[in-house]
């Protein structure tokens, strides 16, 4: 299943193992995710404190996984598949970021996931293209991830500004991967890697302080 090899994908970046399928924890009905609180959006993670215990949902669609199965994006990414494309990444990327973090009773924040899902969004869609031509990949892809994409307010509601923040920071920092990427050609022993897993491991406050630095 998509969800798997994306989950799969993620933590090879990374070097994050999975301790969870997140095919476990995947609610693809609306109207269930609607029940737990949920907007209108195609994706999002429920997250509830009971006592010791965490529970997790990861919704999807299940629309967007239909359409994902018709057009595999690990096969050919392109314009008709890559917004449903980036709304699965998304989601395994909170649940993936989630977990890891809870693994080791690290508290996330929400920006935290929301940052993280943004840079997943650009260095997972910038490998898979570049594996699917030869090494490269289109130097649009970070105009078209980061530009022309707009936050709907009456769909995120109050949590506009912390996707606009999510948006902003990760947008810097993907400049900065998107410059490395053309040196290192995503080779697999290539220093890029390294760097984003040290990135992986920081506090929010040192990924944004960093962020601001190299700015």
């Amino acid at each position: 299943m998509l969800l798997v090899e994306l989950q799969q994908l993620l933590g090879s970046f990374y070097d994050v193992p999975a301790q969870h399928d997140v095919r476990d924890f995947l609610v693809t009905d609306r109207a269930y995710a609607s029940a737990l609180g949920g907007t209108q959006s195609d994706e999002q993670l429920f997250v509830a404190q009971i006592g010791d215990e965490v529970g997790v949902s990861l919704y999807l669609d299940a629309a967007v996984l239909q359409r994902l199965a018709a057009a595999n994006p690990m096969v050919s990414l392109n314009h008709a598949n890559l917004a449903d494309y980036l709304t699965a990444v998304e989601g395994v990327s909170h649940f993936v970021c989630l977990a890891w973090n809870a693994t080791f009773d690290k508290p996330v924040s929400l920006l935290e996931l929301e940052l993280q899902g943004e840079i997943d969004k650009f260095v997972s869609s910038a490998w898979l293209l570049s594996r699917q031509a030869d090494g490269r990949y289109p130097r649009e892809l970070h105009h078209v991830l980061f530009n022309r994409t707009r936050v709907d307010d009456a769909l995120a509601g109050n949590r506009a500004g912390r996707y606009r923040a999510a948006s902003r920071y990760a947008s810097a920092y993907c400049r900065k991967v998107a410059q490395r990427f053309s040196d290192d050609a995503m080779a697999a022993g290539a220093g890029i890697w390294s760097d984003l897993r040290r990135f992986y491991r920081l506090s929010l406050m040192h990924k944004l302080a960093h962020i601001e630095r190299s700015a």
